[in-house]
């Protein structure tokens, strides 16, 4: 179901350089959701490639949300091997979502110490930046159609881990970025600028576990099918240990390089899954309500 509710854009200067970004909800010193779009997109054209579904969150008062504009589409989302604009300009997207936290949270919007981010493929790759290099600055961060870096392929520095509660959303016949991790093939270099190796959503999860200090093996529950004619399924790996942030991995089997919920992707990067709302999904892992 498309969102109604009308957005206010606004602009902060960011290195001498105007960057924009769109916000829903007129907040009270609450949570703000970041979300961070995929490639070739801006934050409006996501909006309406998810149905306006984070909308929802804002509509019923648990946060404040902000869609932000890459630049030229895209974001320097810290892989050493891609080549999009953003990246070869070396665009500060770190300073920007910092910028529109300290303009959301001068306006009395938003508190501080309740800023999480929401990311899709290229966006994603932006938030695992963000999560290694913005220490302090977000409460949770959730990673869809993403994956780890290989350490030879990953810019971004994490002189001193900052455990926070983390969600990954993926799709196991995702063409664009794999479930399984590994190389980019030809076509996908040539379209999306993108290059090197990249982990598993499974090790992904991992990694994020072990970044927390979770020890303790996951939990694994397949989940209900709520949507008639649907031939997905989602699977969900939680991590949980006592008094450390969880990570959880929604796997989508049959899921394709889509952002679950009410509306469906354009099918050439694969089926949508239905029996999830991905921005329910975050209010209830967040605690957002």
């Amino acid at each position: 179901m498309s969102s109604t509710t009308a957005g206010t854009r606004d602009s902060v200067d960011v290195a001498g350089t105007t960057r924009t970004f769109t916000t829903v909800g007129a907040g009270a010193a609450g949570a703000l959701l970041l979300v961070f779009h995929g490639s070739r997109q801006t934050g409006e054209v996501h909006r309406k490639f998810t149905g306006g579904m984070f909308d929802a969150l804002a509509e019923s008062g648990r946060a404040v949300v902000a869609y932000l504009d890459g630049y030229r589409g895209n974001w320097n989302d810290a892989r050493r091997e891609s080549h999009f604009p953003a990246r070869k300009a070396g665009t500060d997207d770190v300073g920007f979502a910092r910028a529109v936290v300290d303009v959301l949270v001068a306006q009395g919007r938003v508190d501080p110490r309740r800023v999480f981010a929401a990311g899709y493929s290229n966006g994603g790759q932006m938030v695992i930046r963000l999560v290694h290099e913005a220490p302090g600055l977000l409460a949770g961060a959730a990673v869809i159609a993403a994956t780890m870096p290989a350490p030879d392929n990953f810019l971004a520095a994490d002189p001193s881990p900052t455990p926070l509660p983390l969600l990954v959303i993926h799709g196991m016949k995702d063409t664009i970025v794999s479930y399984d991790g590994g190389s980019f093939g030809w076509w996908q270099r040539k379209l999306f600028k993108v290059g090197g190796s990249n982990w598993s959503a499974f090790r992904t999860a991992e990694y994020f576990a072990a970044r927390n200090g979770i020890t303790a093996a996951p939990a694994v529950t397949r989940l209900p099918k709520t949507s008639a004619g649907d031939p997905t399924e989602v699977e969900l790996t939680e991590y949980r240990e006592d008094g450390r942030p969880p990570v959880a991995l929604y796997t989508v089997h049959q899921g394709g390089h889509t952002v679950p919920g009410p509306t469906s992707a354009p099918a050439i990067v694969g089926r949508t899954s239905h029996h999830v709302n991905t921005a329910e999904l975050l209010g209830t892992f967040f605690g957002l309500g």
